[in-house]
């Protein structure tokens, strides 16, 4: 067992964002945990954490290293902004993560021109706003209302958008648009629009939305009266805005979990930190077998989201082919996984989970921002959607070739990521199951989701056409469902045979593998008394060096 974790080696000083935010506990760090809260208190931004991300050239992030960015590695983007979630969500996504989600719908479908339009936006500090969203339609988007009717020489634009980050701060918009007459695929366009091109008196913004977390956010909404702009904003041929979205949808959905996991690394931080202070029934809350089960459980949950998030996002440049349904079942588990973990630590807690005030007063606010990260892209119950139509695909697959080595080994540069060559349906085999999908039978906790995945396959060969759609039942339902968790268990036993550290532990993989088992019907997912402690005692060994609970082991909280 790993008794003292080793971190990674730090970055440089000036290239380590964690540094540069410092100390959460100092009530004189303006990006502090005080001043953290004062903002969410006042529903405004983090003033100085703006300033510090545009120091740090945060939106330099989301260009591609060939446009003069930093984007290489899609894990490495989400690990590079972790720390901004660990310290404030509403910071990391209202400073503008979701610049990140307009942009991808450029770098899949965009002329030159266009991409180094919004290259050069970004490298400048400024953002672009994602105008998807309409609340009448919610995921829908095929029903969307927002029209883009399109003449000889120009493009006119009507309608409504709710619920935009920084719609009014953005000086560009990347807009999801109808241009036909019926609601399918092909009668969806995509735009980007500079604000500036739109005459002032056809475009009003709507009032601010107000919501129980992310409260620094600017969310609000625009509405457009027949404003007429050039064919130059079409991001792709007419009709292709679906095809786009979903290419485009594919690295937000395997990016913003990866970075979400930063939540729950500061949740567990606070939560072992009062666990270790706190006296109750003659003994600290730490000692207490409940307490400290639930802990180790949530330290295992974290880790094994890091491991599906980590993987599939560099499965994205590996295996563009086949990468629709991995990309979707992250974005389905890994919140999930997140928000349970914190309702548990919440209980160790007590009545400090809701508290606004005193040393573990962060919690409080992670718990209400964490459901809200995914502003902007799709619910679970649409990630399942765009899972269980292709199950039967898949499932011909498995098993298939051994995966690449690089697809677990942090340690080796991907390819640049060519958006446009994403799969809006998996066409090739998936290496990432293929991990589970390659493990003997009799091979302990991991033969016995190799075996589930062999049942899984032969449910999904028999999937009738009719339950492949919205009006599927609730065992097909559950299928797409299982597909997610067996994803999980090959990314644990991947990332668990190319460990050296605490993950390449036996112990570790069979808490993981634990845990997913009893979602899946096997057992309750209590760890038992041995892997319990083996968990607690790597926490308390992190926590206490102030290390990062995740896969990185890096220094946080300096």
């Amino acid at each position: 067992m790993t008794t003292h974790p080793t971190p990674t080696t730090p970055p440089a000083p000036q290239d380590d964002l964690e540094s540069r935010l410092g100390d959460p506990f100092d009530d004189d760090n303006p990006v502090g945990y005080a001043a953290v809260l004062a903002a969410d208190e006042q529903a405004v931004p983090l003033v100085a954490g703006e300033h510090l991300l545009d120091d740090w050239r945060f939106n330099h992030e989301f260009v591609p290293r060939s446009l003069g960015g930093r984007w290489s590695g899609t894990d490495a983007l989400a690990r590079r902004l972790r720390p901004v979630f660990r310290r404030d969500p509403a910071l990391g996504l209202g400073y503008g993560v979701t610049s990140l989600m307009a942009a991808v719908n450029v770098w899949a479908a965009g002329s030159t021109a266009q991409r180094r339009a919004v290259a050069d936006i970004l490298l400048g500090g400024e953002r672009i706003a994602a105008a998807f969203h309409e609340l009448a339609h919610g995921d829908d988007f095929l029903h969307n209302e927002f029209t883009a009717r399109i003449t000889d020489d120009r493009i006119v634009l009507a309608g409504g958008k709710q619920v935009i980050n920084n719609i009014e701060r953005a000086g560009s918009l990347v807009l999801f648009a109808r241009n036909g007459d019926t609601p399918d695929p092909g009668s969806h366009s995509t735009l980007l629009v500079t604000k500036r091109d739109l005459p002032q008196e056809s475009m009003r913004y709507l009032p601010r939305f107000t919501t129980p977390g992310l409260r620094g956010c600017h969310l609000g909404g625009i509405v457009v009266d027949d404003a007429s702009i050039g064919h130059d904003a079409l991001v792709g041929a007419p009709g292709q805005g679906m095809e786009t979205a979903s290419r485009a949808f594919q690295v937000t959905r395997a990016a913003l979990p990866g970075m979400a996991v930063g939540v729950l690394d500061t949740a567990l931080h606070l939560t072992h930190d009062f666990a270790t202070d706190r006296r109750l029934y003659g003994h600290v809350v730490a000692d207490l077998p409940h307490a400290r089960a639930t802990l180790a459980a949530a330290f295992t949950d974290l880790l094994i989201a890091d491991c599906l998030a980590t993987a599939v996002s560099r499965h994205l440049h590996l295996a563009p082919r086949a990468t629709s349904a991995p990309a979707a079942a992250v974005k389905y588990l890994v919140p999930l996984l997140l928000e349970e973990a914190l309702h548990d630590l919440s209980v160790v807690l007590g009545a400090r989970s809701y508290l606004r005030e005193g040393r573990h007063a962060a919690f409080s606010k992670l718990f209400r921002d964490l459901p809200l990260v995914s502003i902007g892209d799709i619910g679970p119950t649409s990630c399942l959607l765009t899972i269980l139509p292709q199950l039967p695909t898949l499932a011909r697959h498995w098993p298939a070739a051994d995966p690449p080595a690089e697809l677990f080994d942090t340690t080796v540069e991907l390819p640049e990521l060519e958006v446009s060559q994403l799969s809006v349906t998996d066409s090739a085999p998936d290496p990432l199951m293929g991990t589970l999908a390659g493990v003997s039978a009799d091979d302990g906790p991991a033969g016995r989701l190799a075996a589930d995945l062999t049942e899984l396959r032969e449910q999904c060969r028999r999937l009738p056409s009719t339950e492949l759609g919205p009006g599927a039942g609730a065992d097909a339902f559950d299928l797409a469902r299982r597909y997610t968790l067996l994803l999980a268990a090959a990314a644990c036993v991947g990332t668990h045979r190319a460990s050296t550290g605490f993950t390449g532990e036996s112990a570790w993989l069979t808490a993981a593998l634990t845990r997913l088992a009893a979602r899946l019907g096997h057992g309750d997912g209590l760890l038992p008394d041995d892997l319990t402690e083996t968990l607690f005692h790597e926490l308390t060994a992190r926590v206490d060096q102030r290390l990062s609970c995740d896969l990185e082991c890096a220094p946080v909280f300096r």
